[in-house]
């Protein structure tokens, strides 16, 4: 649910945290045109209305080992609510799948998912993945290059 009390201080305060989770209040405060308590209470009031969700650092995957991107496709046997949920939970269970999307037509999910190398996603993709209950198919492609990897969504400016 969108959230419509936003004023143009708040996008521009989402923005600059969106392009910089790091920044600090003072500099945060300078760059919407407050000062450093106003910009604080803005922030807090944002996080708390779940706006803004959270704070991470976004990590080069090969630099830690993971080479391969790759999308997978899952279809279920049953899209019965409760067999919905249960491949939602099997997924979250799965530290490798790094996003799960419900998609409708003839997919049921999209999965992004990261391996070491291609042999370690033959072992993933068969000992977690097309062995879960109630999956019916799935169909992979790996990531040749990435040509956008945008963070965040875009935010209007007045």
């Amino acid at each position: 649910m969108a959230n419509t009390n936003l004023d143009a201080i708040d996008m521009k305060l989402l923005a600059e945290l969106q392009a910089d989770g790091r920044i600090t209040n003072v500099e945060l405060a300078t760059k919407v045109g407050l000062t450093a308590p106003p910009c604080l209470r803005r922030m807090r009031a944002l996080e708390q209305s779940g706006t803004i969700k959270s704070y991470h650092a976004d990590v080069d995957a090969s630099a830690l080992g993971y080479t391969i991107t790759v999308f997978a496709m899952v279809s279920l046997k049953s899209q019965a609510e409760d067999d919905l949920k249960a491949f939602e939970q099997h997924v979250r269970a799965l530290p490798d799948v790094r996003e799960c999307h419900m998609l409708n037509g003839e997919i049921d999910f999209i999965l992004k998912i990261v391996a070491r190398d291609l042999q370690s996603f033959q072992e993933f993709l068969t000992s977690n993945l097309t062995s879960a209950p109630n999956v019916s198919s799935v169909k992979t492609s790996l990531t040749i290059r990435t040509a956008k990897d945008e963070p965040g969504v875009p935010i209007p400016q007045a």
